[in-house]
Parts: structure tokens; sequence; C-alpha cells
């Protein structure tokens, strides 16, 4: 009997079929018809003096900004780009590079292979919309690329008349602000969404370092869009040192698997067994876990378990420099600035035996898709768009325009090779490597994480193979070793490749033309991919640092039927698939099974982004209101003209304060007092959501929708908070006593954190939604896959 298809499952199966079906790219027909008009002024343009080409461009900042450009802006700003591209950089722009950039211009996510010149597309469109008026913010994956291209294209934008700069997390509160009033400021999404959240709290304008954008282009749009979409910027304020257990931490390490404790087969939750609790309970001296007295203890228990059992080192981190440092499972390197949500971090730094970090009050936080949707126009650019389409769409209504190379793509993807088990898999990865290394040909090979890439690496060094790591270990170098990766002979073993900005040029990026001839004669670079990713996308990311602007090139992956990927997605291996005397299977079904674990988990993080965003929208929302009030305390006197109000029983006590301070005196206090209660009360309220948050699946056991329950919870707890946070500013005005000049106001509790941090929170690992999205898209893709 056929099951009835809900609304939920319906939609689902939309979008997988979608996500499948790979939706097509917006035309840019209209745009190429420009082509020749601009070619037609190249002569011209160039004839200017480097005076007369600014003074040109500065022409275009005539009349009124505008949201759309002409067809005589477009060829203006593409002609004239083009030859400041060529002076400032030796680069003469190439057709479809123009075309990428009124992609840009037109508010596209615009696709284009690696090694088509993205940073100059980047450059001449922020000029674009800076030279129509705008304040332009180009943000990428990390500060090392911000800083680079910023440097790199400034030339370019000092011949247009344009004024650029960059953040980083090393520049002072001064340069930042300079920084943020120039026309296009580059920065990566962390360190312009912290000084979002710092300027979110500040009690004076003139804290302020950042000045409106109108305008954000993203590089690596896929993964700073999709990838890092729902990972929390967080603000925090000092509290104490972190309660981490010690204790229980070194009950847990003592614990077995099987015996003590049981995990999913996805890896995502761990538990103890009666035997595994009456280990602890006695360890912990005959407590009871699960009654009232020790639920605390079992809290600790738990994260320490999930310490234990389902991170691990060269992994999900390193520990480096005496600090455990998270893993960026997207682009293979350390997550600058990220960390696990407290309790958890502790327990991971108590597992290595490091000290806790201190415990923080989060003061305010943001997600990156909020923060890239507060801009009013949104643009980006990747090598990787069109198979992320659907979510761009949906989440931030961008539609990708894919722009053709330059020179036709010749490299050669060989098919999947598939082995029975990841040791079969890893000899035949080394003797595929061997037999290509005889030829000289250069070879990178793509891992999944550290502690692959330095097993690959000892195996190919005991098999006599030389060969360069690129990991999270040693990501400060990536540049250099990236640049030697097109080497005849080279072998590069790296974790991902996504966001490394740099191009592996045949021959190295200083060989002779002689030794680029001999790479190409070669085959140029070929790629190796040691399993596939969780995204189709990722694997073309990697294949595409082969066969760059028409050069030649090769890729292949292997995979094994015990991948993690294959694992989590498909776990239930079809009959028939007997593998050779070395392992390999050539059976087409085996192919087809590694490509459906793939949609799964393409899928099931779809549903988790769009889950999570179902939280997140109202807790942003709430955010952008109580900003609005916010706005009005700092710039007016609201606060003042309330305490004086009949409303509030404090109008004497603030008039004494008036006659002892002074009238301007008494209204910056009554304003930075409102000010810290509105920020308290936003501090507890976040912390009162992420607790609902924790708990609110158990209430799907009830048959209530979990996010009809949240709402219900966080919409009346809200609205209590501005007329709380003016009850207490009559109270603080009420207790606190004028002391040698000035309302003590810390006496009453009025005191912000003694110091602020920022950081990323990695996804939380208690969150159910990754499980539940996982089983969901398992069922919809089950059936007849075949």
């Amino acid at each position: 009997m056929a099951l009835a298809r809900t609304p939920v499952t319906k939609r689902i199966g939309q979008v997988l079929r979608r996500l499948i079906e790979r939706p097509a790219s917006v035309s840019l027909a209209k745009y190429e018809k420009l082509l020749p008009q601009i070619e037609q002024r190249e002569d011209e343009v160039r004839a200017l003096s480097d005076d007369e080409l600014t003074a040109r461009a500065g022409k275009l900042r005539d009349g009124e900004p505008s949201d759309s450009f002409s067809n005589e802006q477009l060829i203006e700003i593409c002609a004239l780009g083009r030859e400041a591209g060529r002076r400032a950089l030796g680069e003469r722009a190439f057709d479809v590079q123009l075309l990428g950039v009124m992609g840009l211009l037109t508010g596209h996510v615009v696709e284009m292979a690696t090694g088509e010149g993205k940073t100059l597309v980047g450059a001449l469109a922020a000029s674009g919309y800076a030279l129509r008026g705008k304040r332009v913010h180009v943000i990428s994956v990390n500060d090392y690329l911000a800083r680079r291209d910023a440097e790199w294209m400034r030339p370019v934008f000092e011949l247009l008349g344009v004024t650029v700069g960059w953040v980083e997390p090393s520049r002072t509160h001064e340069e930042r602000r300079n920084a943020y009033h120039c026309d296009v400021t580059y920065g990566a999404v962390s360190e312009i969404g912290f000084d979002v959240l710092r300027d979110r709290l500040v009690t004076d304008v003139e804290q302020r370092v950042m000045a409106k954008a109108d305008v954000a282009i993203v590089d690596e749009a896929d993964s700073v869009l999709v990838d890092e979409a729902r990972v929390p910027l967080v603000m925090a304020g000092s509290v104490d040192a972190n309660d981490a257990d010690e204790e229980v931490a070194k009950i847990v390490r003592r614990l077995r698997p099987g015996l003590h404790y049981e995990t999913d087969p996805d890896g995502r939750n761990a538990w103890l067994t009666p035997a595994g609790a009456s280990v602890v309970e006695k360890a912990l001296g005959g407590i009871n876990l699960y009654d009232e007295e020790g639920s605390e203890r079992l809290a600790a228990v738990n994260v320490a378990l999930h310490a234990h059992a389902l991170l691990t080192r060269d992994v999900d981190y390193i520990v480096r420099d005496g600090k455990v440092q998270l893993i960026n499972a997207s682009r293979g390197r350390v997550a600058e600035l990220q960390r696990w949500p407290d309790g958890l971090q502790a327990a991971v730094e108590v597992k290595e035996q490091l000290p806790p970090s201190d415990r923080g009050e989060v003061l305010d936080s943001i997600t990156v898709q909020a923060l890239v949707g507060s801009y009013p126009t949104v643009a980006g650019m990747t090598g990787t768009a069109v198979a992320v389409a659907e979510t761009l769409r949906e989440f931030y209504r961008l539609e990708v325009a894919v722009i053709p190379p330059n020179a036709p793509v010749v490299r050669v993807d060989e098919d999947d090779r598939i082995f029975d088990s990841p040791s079969s898999k890893l000899r035949a990865i080394v003797a595929e490597i061997k037999r290509v290394h005889a030829e000289g040909r250069p070879i990178l090979v793509g891992t999944q994480d550290v502690a692959e890439s330095e097993e690959l690496a000892e195996k190919l060094r005991k098999a006599g193979l030389e060969c360069t790591v690129l990991n999270a270990r040693n990501d400060a170098e990536e540049a250099e070793i990236i640049a030697e990766a097109g080497k005849k002979g080279a072998i590069t073993v790296s974790t991902q490749m996504a966001g490394r900005g740099t191009d592996i040029k045949l021959g190295g990026s200083n060989g002779t033309p002689e030794e680029r001839a001999e790479v190409v004669e070669l085959g140029g670079l070929y790629v190796i991919g040691t399993a596939r990713y969780p995204s189709s996308r990722l694997d073309d990311q990697l294949r595409g640092r082969a066969g760059r602007q028409g050069d030649p090139g090769g890729s292949i992956f292997f995979a094994s039927l015990n991948d993690d990927l294959v694992v989590s997605g498909a776990p239930d291996v079809p009959d028939g698939l007997v593998p050779d005397d070395d392992g390999e299977i050539s059976h087409p079904a085996a192919k087809r099974h590694i490509d459906h674990a793939q949609r799964v988990m393409e899928g099931a993080n779809l549903e988790i982004h769009r889950n999570t965003w179902r939280y997140t929208r109202l807790i942003e929302r709430q955010r952008s209101d109580l900003l609005e009030f916010r706005e009005k305390v700092l710039t007016t006197d609201v606060a003042a003209e309330y305490l004086q109000s009949e409303e509030s029983e404090a109008s004497k006590h603030y008039d004494d304060v008036v006659e002892k301070l002074g009238e301007d005196k008494a209204r910056r206090m009554a304003r930075e007092v409102l000010l810290f209660h509105l920020d308290q009360l936003w501090s507890d309220h976040l912390a009162f959501l992420a607790d609902v948050r924790e708990s609110i699946h158990l209430r799907a056991l009830g048959k209530e929708t979990p996010i009809d329950e949240f709402h219900r919870a966080a919409i009346p707890e809200y609205h209590k908070i501005i007329p709380t946070a003016k009850e207490r500013l009559a109270e603080t005005f009420q207790d606190a006593e004028v002391v040698d000049g000035e309302l003590d106001v810390a006496a009453v509790g009025v005191r912000r954190p003694t110091s602020t941090w920022t950081y990323l929170v990695h996804d939380n690992p208690f969150d159910s939604d990754a499980e539940q999205a996982l089983k969901k898209v398992r069922g919809l893709l089950r059936k007849k896959r075949w």
C-alpha cells in the first residue's frame, strides 16, 4: 500500500529532485551583446592618461545612487576597469571576466572555474558599485585572502578613483574605522560579523567603527553562504573560570565502548550502558546519576562522554600551541576563533589535559546567514555555485549565472575506483601515486582530514615517495606549498582545497617555459581524491585544481563501501557487490550506491540548514526590533525622559541626580544604565532560548510541533524585555547613590564584563536536527534508487 505523502515529505521530495537534477542558471546573453561595444572603446580608453582615466571614472558618480545599472554604465565600467587592470597589474580582463563583472553588478552569484581570475572580477565589480555611490564589502572566507586581495587590487582601485581598505584581527580601532569608511572594504566574514556585534553593544556613538554598507560581494560564495551559513558568531563577556569536571573526565577516560557506553551508527550520540552507569556512580562515591541530586553530575558525564567518544583528535580538532583548535570540515584547515559551546569545549580541553577555557556569558550573536542577509544588495562568485543553486535561491533569493571558461576545459575525469574496505583502497591509492609519479607527472591528493593526510604521507614515505603535506597543522605555509604543487615530480597531500585562494601553475610558480612545457607534455596536474566528500560540490572543487585556463590535467576519486560518507548516508549496502582479489569492486551498482550516499548527505544538510533557519529567523527578527529601540536610547534622551515621566517612580531620584551632577551627566548616566539593562536582558533571553532549543525535541514525543513550541515560549519572553529594562532603570536610580561626583551604579550591580571576546560556535553536537534530517532523507531516497 502506498504511503500518503504529507506536505512536508512532498516539499522535501521536490527539493531533492531539484537538487539531483541540478537547477539551470540564469542567462547572461543580453550582457554578452555588450562585449563588442566594450571592445570598441578599448583604443579610446587606452589613449587616456592615468589622471584622465581616473577623472572619466569619476563621472560615473554623477547623479543619484541607483540600485540598477544601465547598459551604458555597464559598458563604461567594464571598459575603464579592463584598462585599469591592464595598467596596474599587467592583466587585461578576458571577455568572460567582464561577463562575470556584469553578472555581479546585476546581483547574481557567478560561477567561474578555478584559475579564471575571480579576484580581478570582484575588484572591478566592487569599483562599479562604488562609482555609483554604494559602499561595498568584499567578504572573504579568511583574513589572509582579505588582506592579500585588498593590497593586490589596490592599484586598480586607485586608478579608478576608488578608496579601499581591509580589516583583520590585528587592526586597531582607528584602522578599522578608516577601513570601513573607504568605498570598498575587504574582510573575512567572521571579522566583519564580529565588528557588527561590537558596534551593536556600544554605549556611545563615537565607539562605532562601521559605516553602513550597501553591497556585499561574497568570494567563495558557496562556502560562506552555505557551509558557514548556520554558524553563529558570538560575542561573550567574562563570567568566571570554567567549571569543567576534571574528576568526571578522568573516570570517562577509562570507559570502554560496547561495555560501558554505546554510540549510534552515525557517531552523533553516545550514552552510558547500565554497566557504565554503575562504574561511574561507584567512582563518584556511590551517587545515583538519575535522581535529582545526581542530575548535575550526569550532565557533566554526558558532556565528557561526548568529548571522549565522538570527537577525535586530528579529525575534529588538533592540539597546537597548547590549545584545542577546531578543524573546519569543509576547508580542512583550522577554524580560527571557533569553539564548541562552553561545556563541551572545556571537556575536550580536559580530555587533552589542558587547562579549561574561561566560561563566558553570551552577550549577542548573529548567524552568517543573517549577517549577509542584512545587506540590501548581495552578489557572489565561486567555482561551484550551480550545485547549491536551490539553497541560494531559497535562503538569499539569489540566482546563479554560469560564466564559461576563457579556454575549454580539457581535463580528463576518470571513473571512480571503488573498494570493499578503506585498507584495500589505501593500498590502491599508494600504488596509483607510485605509477603516476614514475612518469614525473605532478600529483595533488585531496584527503578528508588531518589524520588521513598524515597516514597517507607516512605510507608514501615507506614506499620511497617523498611528499609535501598541507593540512591544518601547517596552513600558514599553504601559499608556498600550493605554488610548488605543479612542479614536475611533486606529490602534494592536502586536506580540502576549497578557499585556498592560490592557483596551481604547471611547472611551479616560478617555472621556466621549458619546465611548464615538460609538465604539459606529461598530461598536467593529476588530482586524486581519497574519498568522496559529503557534497559533490567539494568533489568538483578538488577536481577543479587541475585543467585551469585550458591546461591539460586529470582527476580520479577512490572510495570504499565503508567510508564515513557511505556508513552515514547509505549504510544498507546492496547484495552482489563482490570484490576481486585486491578488494576492488567493478559492479556498476557500487558507483550508484556511493552516489546515493552523497545525495542523502546533501539532502540532509539542506534540511538541517532549513530547520535551523526556522529557529534563528525568529531570534534575528527579535534582535532587529530590539536594536531599533536600542538605537533610540543611544542617540536620544529616551531614558531620561522615561525617568521624568509619570510612569516612573524614580522621577524624584532622577531630579536629585540632576541637581548633584548636572543635566548632561544625568542624561548620560540614564542612557548608559538603560543600555546596560537592555543588553543584559537580551543576553538572558539568548540563554533562555538556548535552553528551550536544547529540550524542544522532547516535546515532539507529545505530538507537538517543536518549532511552534519554540515560538510559543520565545515570543512572550521577548515582549518582557523593554518593560523590564525600564523597571530596572528606575530601580537603579532609586537605589544608586552619588559618590565622588558620579552615580555609583556598580554598587547596585550595573557593571559590564571586565573583558569580552568573540568566537564562532561549532554546530551544536547535541542538536538532533542532523539526526532527524538524515533519517528523513534516507527514507525518501531509499526506495528504488536504481
